[in-house]
């Protein structure tokens, strides 16, 4: 009965984030695992979100750093980890899979490098699971996180428009969506340019250090790096949160170099997969076709090429971090700020890094040793429409937490998210309700405005409420 009253409970709260009935984003991992320990860390994370991301399928794959082998055991053993403290995260929050489920979903790609495992014959498990999986009757996208090279997809592509009609091959990728680490092995330029109607996401040839996605490992002058940190991993990741924990390596590298490609499908209030130009935990994308013609090459020995259409790749953003204020209002902006690609990513990793360490708390502690993430509760829909001059009331009084935590909230524009890039005045923006005025436009204009709310439990957990507000001229 008590697990019964839970589930429901929790059904509600999802539903009052949302605003609508939560939808899992279904993902597809392909993996070069072995080849760099940041692919552990990332499915452990991956692992800990389980019940809130519907994972298809996790295939094992080359990449530039691993050409000739594929080490699908590796991920069981991870698999293997969670199944031992499963039953202790179903205490927190219902839906995580068993472990019989989702080793049943680890799959192999063939152990050859690049173009040299697509075309004719060079089918693997991986590629043709990628394929099953999109003939499900699901109408859901099916979103592929590639961690290392993403040739297994080529090859499930290659496959469907060999045998597929034209109308059947169209129908299947426009269902896909692609999030990629960068071009790690050549079939990546190749399926850009064979499918211009693919969803692509990707910071294209092997400058990592200019990646978006890399911001997730970045030491950023002028800011607190601790959450990137060993001695913060050890203590919030490694060192007493049982068998998985324990599973998780030290850095090689960077830490979790491939979390990006799948930290946008959890549901948190701000990310929306379908809008990578609108933001959230794994960067911001604009749709275009960039020239990287001054990039420099780097050292994996991908070829690089210039692009032949437009990608959803890297775009900036302006960002001032917020301080705490010992004394007044509890935060006040920095006196530095950051105008960056990458600042998009990093600008929330503290959220997102406080979020995974309280779900490695989960791993052993019980209900109420842990923590839990706030509900933002707000008195409009969504998304609305209004005219210039228009006074809009937002309150997010019916906030909560379910822990009993004290909670902040703060509200703020975000300007690169819409279409109206002038700054917005919110007066008190720490407090639960505020009036703005709809600003004077001459033509029909976007706003997006982020409700962040934070709780004071250990560690401080944060959800948003993104607010989209069309403003047309009077």
């Amino acid at each position: 009965m008590k697990k019964l009253l839970f589930t429901i409970l929790f059904s509600m709260a999802i539903h009052f984030v949302f605003g609508q009935s939560f939808e899992k984003n279904r993902v597809i991992i392909l993996s070069d695992i072995e080849a760099d320990p940041d692919d552990t860390q990332s499915f452990v994370r991956l692992l800990l979100y389980s019940n809130v991301i519907d994972i298809k399928g996790m295939v094992a794959t080359t990449s530039c750093w691993q050409k000739n082998r594929i080490a699908p055991e590796s991920i069981k053993k991870i698999i293997q980890a969670y199944g031992k403290v499963r039953n202790n995260l179903l205490i927190h929050e219902p839906g995580f899979p068993s472990e019989e489920a989702l080793l049943s979903l680890v799959k192999t790609g063939s152990p050859v490098y690049g173009m040299l495992g697509v075309g004719e014959g060079k089918d693997s498990e991986g590629s043709d699971w990628i394929i099953k999986v999109l003939e499900e009757k699901d109408d859901r996208p099916l979103w592929i996180s590639v961690w290392g090279g993403p040739n297994t997809l080529a090859q499930a592509l290659f496959k469907i428009k060999n045998t597929k009609s034209a109308s059947e091959a169209k129908r299947l990728i426009a269902k896909l969506r692609v999030y990629t680490i960068s071009d790690q092995d050549d079939s990546g330029i190749w399926m850009r340019n064979n499918f211009p109607d693919l969803f692509y996401i990707v910071s294209p040839g092997d400058e990592y250090a200019k990646a978006t996605w890399s911001a997730i490992n970045s030491h950023i002058k002028g800011i607190n790096n601790e959450e990137i940190s060993n001695s913060w991993l050890a203590k919030n990741i490694q060192v007493g949160h049982g068998p998985l924990g324990a599973a998780y390596p030290d850095v090689s590298w960077g830490v979790e170099g491939d979390t990006p490609a799948f930290l946008s499908l959890i549901p948190n209030g701000l990310n929306d997969a379908e809008h990578p130009e609108w933001g959230g935990w794994g960067g911001r994308y604009e749709f275009y076709k960039p020239d990287f013609s001054k990039q420099k090459k780097g050292s994996s020995g991908v070829p690089f090429e210039a692009e032949t259409r437009a990608i959803w790749t890297n775009a900036t953003d302006h960002y001032v971090p917020l301080v705490y204020n010992e004394y007044g209002r509890i935060f006040k902006p920095d006196t530095i700020s950051f105008t960056d690609n990458k600042v998009s990513l990093w600008r929330w990793r503290a959220d997102f890094q406080n979020d995974f360490a309280a779900r490695m708390d989960w791993c052993l502690s019980d209900y109420k040793e842990a923590n839990h993430a706030p509900v933002p509760g707000i008195n409009v829909v969504s998304e609305f429409t209004v005219r210039s001059g228009e006074q809009i009331f937002l309150n997010a009084a019916d906030s909560y937490d379910p822990d009993g935590d004290n909670i902040s909230t703060w509200w703020f524009h975000y300007p690169e998210a819409g279409t109206y890039q002038k700054e917005i005045i919110i007066q008190s923006v720490n407090y639960p309700s505020v009036t703005i005025t709809a600003p004077d436009v001459t033509k029909k204009e976007t706003v997006h405005l982020i409700l962040k709310v934070t709780d004071k439990g250990i560690p401080a957990l944060t959800r948003y409420k993104r607010i989209v507000i069309t403003v047309l001229p009077k």
